[in-house]
């Protein structure tokens, strides 16, 4: 069991908070956390499932501001939460019989393609032109939520960036991309926090310590996100991408 003096506490604590305050909005609050917790001293899986339960609460908060404010939409999200947490259960099962790490250079790749293809679309995200779905798009987006969540439980980086560029292709603004992005990494997230605590790969002091941090951490990026729109959102998903390509190219290297 960890005992954690109380200047590592404070550690957790602002890690936390900084890590919700970039997860509320674009996701990759991971490559902030899980070092922290590590840090700690926990064992890697019972960090990954503290951070789960840390980073639930966190979205949670960030869903539920994002929701009060009007920047979800419901009827384009009920069905893709129901799918994307299906999928992470899915994901979460099959990462017991085999390991994730193939996918780590496929990863890198699609974020290179996102990242290039936001820089050169400069006007993208700026306002919503999102109607209602075709069937073509309702299977498409429908594949992609059941898919993202298997990855979520699977492997997990990049999440929150992939959903988001999904809702932009949709014709959603920044803002509301990440919005409902938001609703569907929740689910994902509550199918593996489950998962974990099923594993007893939990420490639940730590883990509520970050998640009250989160929690104010994800209140604060949530409203700032809504307040300044996608002038806000554009750069910060922008430096998460590019941040997420540098942490998966130096685990390939580092092996």
């Amino acid at each position: 069991m960890v005992h954690l003096s109380l200047e590592m506490m404070i550690f957790v604590i602002v890690g936390g908070f900084l890590a919700a305050y970039i997860d509320s909005v674009v996701g990759g609050g991971g490559l902030i956390a899980v070092p922290v917790l590590l840090a700690t001293g926990l064992p890697p899986a019972v960090a990954l499932g503290t951070n789960k339960l840390a980073s639930t609460m966190s979205s949670l908060t960030s869903m539920i501001s994002f929701m009060r404010s009007g920047k979800v939409d419901l009827k384009a999200v009920w069905g893709l939460f129901l799918l994307s947490l299906t999928g992470a259960v899915c994901g979460t099962t099959v990462l017991r019989q085999i390991p994730s790490d193939f996918l780590k250079p496929l990863v890198v790749v699609m974020l290179i393609l996102i990242t290039i293809y936001t820089v050169f679309r400069k006007s993208w995200g700026e306002r919503s032109t999102f109607k209602s779905y075709s069937t073509k798009t309702a299977f498409l987006m429908g594949s992609v939520a059941f898919g993202l969540g298997f990855y979520d439980g699977f492997f997990g980086p990049g999440t929150g960036s992939f959903l988001i560029f999904a809702f932009l292709m949709l014709g959603f603004d920044f803002v509301r991309a990440a919005g409902n992005a938001k609703v569907l990494n929740f689910g994902s997230n509550v199918a593996s926090l489950a998962t974990f605590m099923f594993l007893g790969s939990i420490h639940y002091g730590v883990g509520l310590v970050m998640g009250i941090a989160m929690v104010g951490g994800s209140l604060l990026g949530s409203r700032m996100a809504i307040r300044k729109g996608a002038t806000y959102v554009r750069p910060l998903f922008l430096t998460v991408c590019v941040l997420l390509i540098s942490k998966q190219i130096w685990d390939l290297f580092m092996k």
